[in-house]
């Protein structure tokens, strides 16, 4: 069941907006112990996409009692943070709308993330380019297609996950992870301006990088960049950050900025 606007309710309208339209965005963060980690971080993403959709933002003090209050006998879980424009307007008018929809859920903590920091990640190309959008780069959304069908090309070639390009032929980002790799003392991310999600650990770790002997630069690269790189890894809000064995036809044995960042990102 989900927790909405408060009640608990295992059902949603079907003219809610965020069914209709993905008119909305989202976020995800660990649970341990009943601690959200880097809860401002989930917060600051959440308010920066409804600004850019322009939804209002739910009443801060409300949505943290909400998110407390499930997370509180929580040893190990996944916290999931919704907010819908709602119900209302005409076809795609917004008009009408009312207040936001605030929606929250638990699930299970994935498993598998503790194996890949042992072996490393395979990240394989898929042929799903995303959409170039200056007005929708960067924020979680709710609408999710591309990362789908990428999904589903990844489930073909069994790999750990996806490299991603842009309609434009640059490194964007994975499926459900955002990229970083390093040469020398340099590390290297996607810029994220025309399409990908900025996640709140690729936030964590520029910040951490600017304070740091690590020299962070966001590029538009090709794919071929991974082949000069001495380390890759990938990171997001559960991850929170895995090494990289390989990346298309190209092998990595190095983690030293792996073992630098991954301390600071538990």
């Amino acid at each position: 069941m989900w927790l909405i606007n408060g009640e608990w309710r295992d059902n949603i309208a079907l003219v809610e907006r965020g069914l209709q339209f993905g008119d909305g965005c989202f976020t995800s963060a660990r649970v341990i112990d009943g601690d959200v980690r880097f809860l401002d971080d989930h917060m600051r993403r959440l308010e920066e996409g409804c600004r850019r959709l322009d939804i209002p933002m739910p009443e801060r003090q409300t949505l943290l009692q909400d998110i407390t209050s499930l997370a509180q006998a929580e040893r190990k879980a996944t916290l999931k943070v919704v907010i819908c424009r709602g119900s209302g307007g005409r076809g795609y008018g917004t008009s009408g709308c009312g207040e936001s929809v605030r929606m929250l859920r638990l699930f299970s903590a994935p498993t598998h993330y503790a194996d890949l920091s042992e072996r490393g990640a395979l990240l394989m190309p898929v042929p799903v380019p995303l959409g170039c959008n200056p007005w929708l780069a960067g924020i979680k959304h709710l609408n999710r297609l591309e990362q789908i069908l990428i999904r589903k090309h990844l489930d073909q070639i069994q790999a750990d996950e996806a490299l991603v390009l842009d309609t434009e032929g640059h490194l964007t980002e994975c499926c459900a992870a955002n990229l970083f790799w390093r040469k020398g003392k340099n590390v290297y991310t996607p810029r994220l301006d025309r399409a990908g999600v900025d996640g709140t650990m690729r936030q964590r770790i520029l910040r951490l990088l600017a304070n740091s002997p690590w020299h962070a630069q966001q590029v538009r690269a090709p794919l071929e960049a991974l082949q000069e790189a001495e380390e890759v890894f990938i990171c997001n809000a559960l991850m929170p950050i895995l090494p990289v064995r390989q990346a298309s036809c190209w092998r990595y044995s190095s983690r030293a900025l792996y073992q630098f960042l991954a301390p600071k990102c538990e």
